[in-house]
């Protein structure tokens, strides 16, 4: 394993913004990995940190296949992650809607420049996410449709669903949109939880990505064979709203299989404590999402489902 430095920019205030990434195998870029790129995504850095752990004990007994080169970057945005905020400090800006970035431009961009000139020229790109409303998901893997996709090796990681969709324009800003658009075939994985490690879910996806190194021939480990993947689309996910707004009390987590008509939740008064609605399931399906906010808005999306 290498530690190597892939980007730095100097601070007036505090020690140099460093991103740091770890180097396994040689020769061609096979496959990069990148984690928490926004300062909530615990979650998502420790799954690379798991990553970095299993990938180091594959390579010192021999299983990194002659030519390949792995590398897994855990933190884009340490500043960020040590105080907390999930966006940059100083303008609420999101390092994942910057790129390909520009070097001369604000802060954000910068980094989206200097980490993407870095990530360029990779035949594999995978990225751990989070979503733009607090919850977790049941692990995927998620991609956008654009003429370099391939949603047959996705299936290969293993998860219960690949999720295939139509990029928004908001999304032409993104590390994996970017990434398809400069010849990489890039996925998103999804897991359970963003702000706290959810020990299952992690351990989930890190197998999954070995998994999916192994079947790219990258890697000789030991690996189970996962579950057969069902592609969707944003079509197939039903969302359910809340009918108002108030204090959230969730019955139902990500990956439950529910039946229609089953108890998802309750929406409580915030100064009364009294029951204003409950949210019952309108499918039979799993909880593909279930939000974590404690407090909710009326029509905010409390969870996604999908038919089982």
């Amino acid at each position: 394993m290498e530690r190597i430095k892939i980007f730095e920019m100097p601070s007036l205030y505090r020690e140099p913004l460093e991103i740091t990434g770890f180097r396994f195998g040689g020769g061609e870029k096979s496959a990069a990995v990148v984690g928490a790129m926004r300062g909530n995504e615990i979650q998502q850095l420790y799954i690379c940190s798991q990553l970095v752990r299993r990938l180091k004990a594959i390579e010192e007994a021999g299983g990194i296949r002659r030519g390949a080169g792995i590398e897994v970057i855990p933190c884009v945005n340490p500043y960020s992650i040590n105080i907390g905020k999930r966006f940059w400090a100083m303008d609420d800006t999101d390092i994942n809607r910057m790129f390909p970035g520009y070097d001369q431009g604000e802060t954000t961009q910068r980094i989206a420049a200097g980490l993407f000139e870095h990530l360029q020229g990779w035949r594999w790109g995978i990225h751990f996410a989070s979503y733009y409303i607090r919850g977790g998901f049941m692990p995927h893997v998620r991609m956008m449709q654009t003429d370099f996709g391939d949603p047959v090796a996705a299936r290969d990681f293993g998860l219960s669903y690949v999720m295939v969709r139509k990029p928004l324009p908001i999304d032409t800003a993104t590390l994996n949109y970017n990434w398809q658009i400069w010849d990489t075939r890039a996925y998103t994985i999804f897991t359970a939880s963003t702000e706290s490690i959810d020990a299952a879910s992690s351990i989930e996806a890190v197998d999954a990505v070995l998994r999916f190194f192994k079947r790219q021939g990258l890697i000789d480990c030991d690996a189970d064979e996962g579950v057969p993947s069902v592609v969707i689309q944003d079509a197939d996910l039903c969302a359910v709203h809340a009918p108002a707004a108030g204090i959230f009390h969730a019955a139902a987590a990500a990956g439950s299989l529910v039946q229609k008509g089953a108890l998802l939740g309750e929406i409580l008064d915030s100064l009364e404590g009294d029951v204003l609605c409950r949210v019952l399931a309108p499918m039979d399906g799993h909880v593909f999402f279930a939000c974590t906010d404690a407090l909710v808005m009326q029509r905010q999306i409390l969870f996604e489902l999908v038919q089982a």
